[in-house]
């Protein structure tokens, strides 16, 4: 039917990737995010999503860490949409992260 929408998939965090919380914007496109691991992560946005993804405070992302400092830094790989964020929930894969 032209009217339907087709479910899409959930992108799911991949191997070394954790779910994480915006809890506040630093600026210079940094984010301190409150991973699903527990660890509290200063968070870069690369340049590949800049201009095209615009982050506010309590959206939840993919997360990936650094290989050095990867208890305290890491890259955005995703922003999920808010009409996501329950699917996540239902799926299970925000167990430690409160979402409002």
């Amino acid at each position: 039917m032209p009217g339907e929408e087709k479910p899409r998939r959930l992108r799911k965090p991949k191997d070394g990737q954790v779910l994480g919380k915006v809890l506040e914007l630093l600026g210079a496109d940094r984010l301190r995010v409150k991973c699903e691991d527990g660890k509290e992560r200063m968070v870069r946005i690369p340049g590949r999503l800049k201009k095209r993804v615009w982050v506010k405070r309590d959206d939840i992302l993919i997360v990936e860490p650094w290989d050095i400092e990867g208890d305290k830094k890491g890259d955005m790989v995703w922003r999920y949409n808010k009409n996501k964020i329950p699917a996540l929930k239902k799926k299970g894969y925000l167990k430690r992260i409160s979402v409002s």
